[in-house]
């Protein structure tokens, strides 16, 4: 245990608890922009993923992301370290360490990435899906879209610098030092911008088309009912992406400090586009257009945290507030009912921030003296995650729909809270 790194371990603990809490500041925020007869149930999507994703990633989650058999670069063997078993202690007895760090630390840091990942998801599904299909959905969508799509990008896979990855594929391969083959043009996702937000995005433009709408939607007014609400869970959710984005460092150290800033720079910027197209588009900034921008340059910046500049990363949130502010109007023009704005804030901000790094990254963007190489490989695996993951939410989606998705007409007009959980918000009487 004397290469045991404590700074940097007491680190990752500190920022594994960050990227947690941002699941329960979803809950607020999603909460808060939902109906009063709904917002529990969609609080409780979020703790349902918890618990669901809590449970499976100890089980396969992480031998499937991360373990040494892969399966043709796509998922590793689920039974590999089924339960943990040789992922954490080595043959005497001691935690195996990982450049100093203890790998059950690590398994801590990435159950938390699985867990936000899924819950985004129900954003798009508000007050008419049934709670014991969703929480089917998260248990299969994450074993069979999130950690496969995690084990490509993050595990060596197919969407990693690797030797006989998409990216070796394009440019070819170049000497890794090592004695072995590595991508002459690696992809670049810092914290997530293909497995977290591109991923989550998709999945919820597809679940919104195949479930279909609310009664109501595009006549009725689904106004938030809580305001505040709101603005806490955008406040927790930037408290915590410090963990999502600086914690993705592995290291209390520079590009920790980098992500932070970045962080900070691009949310900020992000927060001002989506108000300024605001004014001029509805003569009004408002809070829930603070919070929404919050989330769009959060989400942005996840993939290029530890890329850019800090003022390459007030271009990048500027850009994606201003995207992300025009694209929630979109559910209305193709007549999709994306209740929480998961398409137009996670996918297209998602879709930027990966997508601009071949542009703004000061080492290979476009704009820094790089050439077109890098901008071509981050567009592939954009579009490689984009393919994947509708595939495989509309089949499981499909697969899940005989055991019934919704709740009856009569049922949602009653109020989700009360119809699945016998409970009410707020008691009035």
């Amino acid at each position: 245990m004397l290469d045991l790194d404590t700074g940097n371990t007491a680190w990752m603990l500190m920022s594994a608890s960050l990227v947690l809490l941002m699941t329960p500041g979803l809950a607020f925020f999603y909460g808060g922009m939902s109906r009063q007869k709904s917002v529990l149930n969609m609080m409780m999507m979020s703790f349902g993923a918890m618990a669901v994703i809590g449970v499976i990633y100890v089980l396969w989650g992480w031998s499937m992301s991360y373990g040494t058999e892969s399966v043709g670069g796509i998922f590793a063997n689920p039974f590999e370290m089924f339960g943990l078993q040789g992922a954490m202690y080595d043959e005497s007895g001691e935690f195996i360490l990982s450049d100093g760090l203890p790998v059950v630390v690590d398994i801590g840091f990435q159950v938390t990435f699985a867990i936000i990942t899924t819950a985004l998801i129900s954003g798009a599904l508000a007050e008419r899906v049934k709670f014991g299909s969703w929480l089917l959905f998260a248990g299969v969508w994450v074993t069979l879209v999130y950690f496969p799509l995690a084990h490509m990008v993050w595990g060596g896979g197919f969407l990693s610098g690797a030797e006989n990855s998409l990216a070796s594929w394009i440019f070819g391969t170049v000497d890794d030092g090592e004695g072995g083959l590595m991508a002459a043009v690696e992809p670049v996702d810092f914290a997530g911008g293909t497995v977290v937000h591109i991923n989550a995005g998709m999945a919820a433009l597809v679940l919104a088309l195949i479930i279909g709408k609310r009664a109501g939607f595009g006549k009725t007014a689904f106004r938030p009912h809580n305001l505040p609400f709101v603005m806490l869970g955008a406040a927790l959710l930037w408290f915590g992406w410090f963990g999502f984005n600086a914690g993705s460092a592995y290291g209390a150290n520079g590009e920790a400090g980098l992500a932070w800033v970045n962080t900070t720079s691009a949310t900020a910027a992000a927060i001002l586009g989506w108000l300024l197209t605001e004014r001029i588009r509805d003569g009004k900034a408002t809070s829930l257009g603070a919070a929404s921008g919050t989330v769009a340059g959060l989400v942005a910046i996840t993939p290029a945290a530890g890329s850019l500049s800090p003022v390459g990363s007030l271009a990048l949130g500027a850009v994606a507030g201003i995207l992300a502010a025009l694209a929630v109007g979109l559910k209305y023009k193709f007549g999709y009912d994306d209740s929480m704005d998961v398409v137009g804030v996670h996918l297209v901000a998602g879709l930027w921030g990966t997508v601009a790094i071949g542009a703004l990254a000061t080492d290979g963007g476009l704009f820094y003296g790089g050439d077109f190489k890098l901008l071509v490989v981050q567009i592939a695996i954009a579009l490689f995650a984009v393919l994947f993951t509708a595939i495989l939410t509309a089949i499981i989606a499909f697969a899940i729909k005989p055991l019934g998705w919704r709740v009856s007409d009569e049922d949602e007009a009653r109020g989700i809270d009360e119809v699945e959980h016998a409970e009410t918000a707020y008691d009035l009487v």
